[in-house]
C-alpha cells in the first residue's frame, strides 16, 4: 500500500511513538523510510554570523544527526532501508518540500502536544502538515 514514508523526527516523545508506528507500517508493506529532521534556526537570523553563531548552527546539526541515529537503532533487524534527510528552516514547510520531492505517500509524526496559547501563537507543524499536504498523514498523540 505504502512504498514511501516520511517520519519527521526531533527527538521529542511524540515523535519517538510516530516512529514506532512508521517502522511497523513500514514492514507491513514494504516500504522505503525517509526520516527528516529539521535544524530550526530562525531565531538566529539577522544575528552577525560569529563563532557563537556558527557554533550554535554546528550544535543543532549534531542534534538532528542524533535524533536520526536514535531512530536507526530501532530497526534492530536492519531490514528496512532508512534514508536520512537533514535540514535548516521551517519544520512544516521542509517536511512539506520533502514530501514532495520524494514522491512520499504517508507522512507519519507526532503531534506537537501544545495546545491553548502557545498553539495559538506560534501554529501547530502538525497542523501545517495536515492542512497542506498532497498524501496521506498520520499523526499520533
Amino acid at each position: 500500500m505504502y512504498k514511501r514514508i516520511l517520519v519527521p523526527t526531533d527527538g521529542s516523545e511524540f515523535a519517538k511513538k510516530a516512529e514506532k508506528h512508521a517502522l511497523f507500517l513500514a514492514r507491513a508493506s514494504g516500504a522505503e523510510i525517509f526520516a527528516v529532521s529539521v535544524t530550526e534556526n530562525n531565531f538566529v537570523n539577522g544575528l552577525p554570523l560569529d563563532d557563537e553563531v556558527y557554533q550554535l548552527n554546528q550544535i543543532l546539526k549534531e542534534r538532528s544527526e542524533e535524533n536520526l541515529k536514535e531512530f536507526d537503532e530501532l530497526n534492530d533487524n536492519n531490514d528496512l532501508k532508512i534514508t536520512h534527510v537533514i535540514r535548516e528552516g521551517s519544520p512544516a514547510k521542509v517536511i512539506l518540500e520533502v514530501a514532495k520531492e520524494e514522491d512520499i505517500d504517508l507522512i507519519v509524526m507526532g503531534s506537537s502536544g501544545k495546545s491553548g496559547f502557545d498553539r495559538f501563537i506560534m501554529g501547530s507543524v502538525a497542523d501545517k502538515v495536515v492542512n497542506s499536504a498532497k498524501c496521506a498523514v498520520l499523526v499520533i498523540h
